[in-house]
């Protein structure tokens, strides 16, 4: 595995999850120092066409805090060329779902002719911030829960005391 010496990577980080972590510490593994841009809400809102759960000031302090991240930097534009413009990073990471995508074909073309490599890790296929969302947004109400629990409590105890009872006999 070649060691970079700047390597840069982006993502909303909406609602942060085991997907992200692995990014993070896969390109850290890779590079000295990772810079990572966190997408503002407003960047989120025109190419993805929703608004982050999350709000952009609260992803920065997250990502911040992670080991693996050197340097947090606000993902204004798409563009990552103007990013490298800013922070001159040898190679860019990235999930394997934007591969071959015209988007980032684009960009490769761009950023080789400027010396960046290229690094896809494998998608996390298990977790994503929208999963993530679609089970938030579709869950039972809260108190519909509350009382399925009180049920399965009352079911426990009722076992206990059956047992305990079953136990005296002998």
């Amino acid at each position: 595995m070649k060691k970079y010496r700047v390597g840069y990577t982006t993502g909303v980080y909406d609602m942060f999850h085991v997907g992200h972590l692995n990014i993070l510490k896969r390109a850290k593994e890779q590079c000295d120092y990772l810079i990572v841009g966190v997408s503002t809400d407003e960047l989120v809102q025109n190419y993805k066409h929703k608004t982050p759960i999350i709000p952009f000031e609260d992803r920065m302090k997250i990502v911040e805090s992670i080991k693996y991240v050197d340097k947090v930097v606000p993902q204004t534009t798409m563009d990552k060329y103007a990013a490298w413009e800013k922070e001159h990073f040898d190679v860019l990471f990235h999930g394997d779902d934007w591969k071959n995508s015209s988007t980032y074909n684009e960009i490769e073309d761009k950023l080789k002719k400027v010396g960046v490599e290229f690094v896809y890790f494998p998608y996390t296929k298990r977790v994503s911030s929208t999963m993530l969302r679609e089970k938030i947004t579709n869950k039972t109400p809260v108190t519909d829960a509350i009382t399925k629990e009180k049920n399965s409590e009352n079911r426990i105890t009722k076992r206990f005391k059956f047992a305990t009872f079953f136990k005296s006999l002998f």
